[in-house]
């Protein structure tokens, strides 16, 4: 008798296996005008269209509350779905929060959670307007979804880069990883001495990266107010590397991006050494940054040029020419794309 085949989600990957859910997946009606393979769902609504994007977050997966405050995780919540929002160039507008609680959370628990969240919903001007509550067994569990509005002429996709465009990503990378790290060895020596008092001073910065995340809403208004419209976006959940990997597979196209311009601040460099982590590679593959990651007509550069938080770290080209680092020492590797491993 033959053995019924398995295959192992973990061989898959995350996007291998949505690739394979996919597969399947017919589309109804007209008013889908994007399903899977994007940042949000897109759907026609006569004058404009609607964007929606949903993410699920679980203890002990994707948050600890050893080091995770419920206020952060509250806000944390919100501005994730928010930056996929702005990957689409797009206004989010409101927001649904499902939560499943084990008997170990009080009400008060449940309060600074949703302060949390009412802080992000203020910040970004999102309407919560329902959502679910369920009992849980594996701790917390919470699922977020928000929908937002565009133009029609306005949508941005990951897959409209053009050869020849420039890579530009906001902020900087790879501080939300060196401060996980921070937070990681804090909670073993508390475990190992829990009268210890945490030493988080000197790593505000990238502690903060990690706690507090900024969904770039304010980089989407400015691209607006100079009348740029990128060719291609995409946040950067992650790592830096992951997302070109993104962009070039929808575009059909390859990139260079160059060493020696990754945007790293500091005290995420300083504290990255201290880890005896290389900074680059924390920028290319830590993920968690939520900046943003798009692609410019090059006509579109001397209106960015000067902005202070907007970075130009590369180009689009021929497909033939695969992905790309191009190191300091001017040498031309290939990109590689650890990103964020589920499963």
């Amino acid at each position: 008798m033959s053995e019924e085949k398995r295959t192992e989600i973990g061989d898959l990957g995350e996007f291998g296996l949505i690739d394979k859910i996919s597969e399947e997946v017919r589309i109804y009606h007209p008013e889908t005008v994007k399903g899977i393979g994007d940042d949000a769902a897109v759907f026609d609504m006569g004058d404009s269209l609607m964007v929606i994007s949903t993410d699920m977050l679980l203890e002990g997966v994707h948050f600890d509350l050893s080091y995770m405050p419920l206020q952060h995780l509250g806000y944390k919540i919100v501005a994730v779905n928010v930056s996929d929002i702005a990957a689409m160039n797009a206004t989010p507008k409101q927001i649904t929060v499902n939560i499943g609680l084990s008997n170990r959370f009080s009400l008060e628990a449940v309060e600074l959670l949703y302060e949390g969240v009412r802080a992000a919903c203020e910040a970004f001007k999102v309407d919560l307007v329902g959502g679910d509550t369920t009992a849980s067994q594996a701790g917390l569990v919470l699922s977020v979804t928000v929908t937002g509005t565009v133009p029609k002429d306005q949508i941005t996709y990951r897959s409209e880069a053009k050869k020849g465009d420039i890579l530009c990503v906001t902020g900087d990378l790879g501080a939300a990883y060196v401060g996980l790290q921070v937070l990681a060895r804090e909670k073993q020596e508390f475990l190992g001495n829990p009268d210890m008092q945490p030493k988080l001073d000197q790593y505000s910065y990238v502690v903060g990266r990690q706690l507090r995340p900024v969904a770039r809403m304010d980089i989407i208004h400015e691209l607006a107010d100079k009348q740029i419209k990128p060719t291609s976006m995409i946040d950067v959940s992650d790592g830096l590397a992951s997302e070109v990997f993104h962009l070039c597979k929808q575009s059909g196209l390859g990139a260079a991006i160059y060493e020696d311009k990754l945007p790293i601040d500091k005290e995420a460099y300083e504290t990255a050494a201290e880890f005896s982590l290389d900074p680059n590679m924390c920028a290319l593959n830590g993920g968690e940054d939520y900046e943003l990651l798009f692609t410019i007509s090059q006509e579109d550069f001397e209106k960015i040029k000067n902005h202070a938080d907007i970075h130009t770290i590369g180009y689009m080209q021929e497909k033939e020419k695969g992905k790309a680092l191009v190191t300091r020492g001017g040498n031309v590797v290939e990109l590689q794309a650890q990103g964020w491993k589920h499963f």
